[in-house]
């Protein structure tokens, strides 16, 4: 979503459309496949608004999880990151990740493979499945190009 769509989106919600929402919603924007915590992302804020508070931060972030603007992840190492999220209008599905064990960076990919299995579940238990979380744990190819190097 873009500045403007944001802008929209706030005003229509009843909320102020502040410069620190603007920034970090930049800075998460702007991270492509970068999740960052929330200290990331106040480092790279403060940079353009040196204002800014952690605790700002920290609110502004909880904000775009409620507008399901940005997603969650949470790994291994106890850090929890976010990213710009990418949900699928026709499923409303979040996409999913790829968390590289060598680097640790971490790839989103988009793209509903589970459909099969969540027909199966509403077929024989009738539970709709309405939303899950994916993570797939391997090397990304510039680290499998490096291990094979060595």
């Amino acid at each position: 979503m873009d500045r403007e769509g944001f802008t929209q989106l706030l005003r229509k919600k009843g909320l102020k459309v502040t410069t620190q929402r603007m920034g970090v919603l930049e800075v998460l924007s702007d991270s492509d496949d970068s999740h960052l915590t929330a200290e990331e992302i106040y480092d790279v804020v403060r940079v353009k608004y040196p204002d800014i508070g952690l605790a700002t931060v920290y609110r502004t972030i909880q904000l775009l999880l409620e507008l399901q603007l940005i997603d969650r992840i949470e790994l291994d190492d106890g850090c929890v990151r976010y990213g710009m999220g990418t949900k699928d209008a026709k499923t409303q599905h979040h996409h999913h990740h790829l968390i590289c064990l060598s680097c640790g960076r971490i790839f989103s990919f988009a793209g509903d493979l589970l459909e099969p299995l969540e027909e199966y579940i509403w077929n024989t238990n009738g539970f709709q499945v309405v939303d899950h979380k994916v993570k797939f744990y391997g090397y990304c190819k510039e680290c499998q190009k490096k291990m094979s190097m060595e």
